[in-house]
């Protein structure tokens, strides 16, 4: 099924029509919708989309002469597959048909002298005609080592695209039906991979679709997160322990070496391969100026889903061997359900601002320092703006929301910025605004009349 990814779609359909040579590095996690996409673009486009499998080179060359001579009609190569990939690269250079390589990796990974042979064949032909050549892969880790410096192909790819996750409002396409609430929740569980968004039946409440997809030994949802994880890791139990310390909510450094007994060293190490993997992300105050050398980072699990998985499943595995089903919803997920996606509702608000035409002057982000924390602030340096938000997953009365305001205005004076000064401590400071967003706001005329920026949850799924 293809849905979304309109983006992703026109900008390949954008470099095919420029009519010039392009070599493209297309990657992304599993599941993310790689193969869809390149489907769509190959039906649309006639082009020849050769998918490679994990087995020897002489089978990989033997399925590709089949399918390309299929494509072509080609009698000769039907009798006469291709003995390497001189003779299959010669033959392409001979067509003006764009080539979409799939799981490129599992053909490096049977003949490493591929990125060479390519090179070679990119130099003296491809890159003297209107080519149109994706390699695409899910191996993170060897797609980004051919963007390196040490790869052949260093220099000669002309764009390389990363597939991320869904963000929310394109989620929402897989369950339009869904009240805006439930909406939040299923992408609190689900996050933006679109073959784990397929999977529920969105009919049912969230609780049993819980039940019956996650939490059941023989599904596809139970099982693919080690899956995943096991196609990148070398050492897989010691990086499950930390992603399932960060899924807790230890987020620092030390925090996640006491809750793991690792040392430093090695935390630092395995905390620098998910990054690079993109499983988890490191964060700063936004109004650092330094991001890498600052200390204040934090470390977020980057998925929604690898976030629920490893918080209630990876984590109470005894339930689910016991086909204690019902009471691990009960005991564990359904108490603290609403707050987890709260922190989600965190991040739509962010993703949502970041996107927003209202606000394009501004850098958004978080801010917290000690025990404080702010879930919102934009700064726009070059107007001398700031705007610090609050983000509630409730719905708020006009008292409570006042209150709220209140509160982040107290806040808000902690916030260093600017010249290093506190916000209080700036004489001329700058233009400042204060932001409330829920569910429902009471009062929300009258507050946007006070001078406050208020959104709700209508806001961020409709417009």
């Amino acid at each position: 099924m293809f849905l979304n990814r309109k983006v992703e779609l026109s900008l390949l359909e954008n470099l095919h029509a420029e009519g010039k040579p392009k070599l493209i590095l297309l990657y992304g996690k599993r599941r993310v919708g790689k193969t869809e996409l390149l489907n769509e673009f190959a039906r649309r486009h006639r082009a020849l989309y050769l998918v490679a499998r994990q087995e020897a080179y002489e089978g990989q060359l033997k399925k590709m002469s089949s399918e390309i001579a299929e494509f072509f009609d080609d009698d000769v190569l039907r009798h006469s597959p291709f003995q390497n990939y001189d003779a299959l690269f010669i033959y392409l250079a001979q067509k003006e048909t764009p080539v979409l390589f799939d799981e490129f990796p599992y053909l490096v990974e049977a003949n490493r002298d591929l990125p060479s042979i390519l090179q070679e064949y990119w130099d003296r032909y491809f890159s003297k005609k209107k080519t149109f050549l994706v390699l695409c892969g899910s191996s993170i880790a060897m797609m980004e080592s051919l963007l390196g410096y040490k790869s052949p192909l260093y220099g000669r790819r002309t764009e390389q695209i990363l597939l991320e996750p869904l963000k929310f409002r394109e989620a929402c396409e897989f369950f339009p039906q869904l009240e805006q609430e439930d909406k939040v929740l299923a992408y609190a569980v689900l996050g933006g991979t679109p073959a784990y968004l397929l999977e529920f039946d969105y009919g049912k409440p969230l609780l049993e679709n819980i039940r019956d997809r996650i939490l059941q030994k023989n599904t596809f949802l139970y099982q693919d997160t080690m899956f995943v994880l096991q196609q990148e890791l070398t050492e897989p139990r010691v990086y499950y322990s930390i992603i399932n310390s960060i899924a807790k909510g230890n987020t620092r450094l030390g925090e996640i070496m006491n809750d793991t007994g690792l040392e430093k060293s090695k935390i630092t190490k395995y905390l620098s391969v998910l990054k690079d993997l993109h499983i988890i992300e490191r964060r700063v105050p936004v109004t650092e100026k330094s991001p890498e050398s600052s200390k204040k980072g934090i470390y977020l699990l980057k998925d929604n889903y690898f976030k629920f998985w490893f918080r209630f499943v990876f984590e109470n595995a005894e339930y689910i061997e016991q086909g204690r089903q019902e009471k691990l919803i009960g005991d564990k997920i359904s108490p603290v359900l609403n707050n987890f996606a709260g922190f989600a509702y965190e991040e739509i608000v962010l993703e949502y601002l970041k996107s927003s035409p209202g606000f394009p002057d501004y850098i958004f982000g978080r801010w917290w320092d000690k025990e404080e924390e702010i879930d919102v602030v934009g700064l726009d340096s070059s107007q001398n703006r700031i705007i610090f938000g609050e983000v509630k997953w409730k719905a708020l009365t006009e008292k409570e929301a006042r209150q709220t305001l209140n509160q982040l205005v107290e806040k808000s004076v902690e916030v260093k910025w600017g010249e290093n000064l506190k916000s209080g401590e700036i004489q001329e400071g700058p233009e400042k605004k204060y932001m409330l967003v829920g569910k429902k706001v009471g009062g929300k005329k009258r507050l946007l009349g006070d001078g406050y920026l208020v959104l709700e949850l209508d806001d961020l799924v409709e417009n």
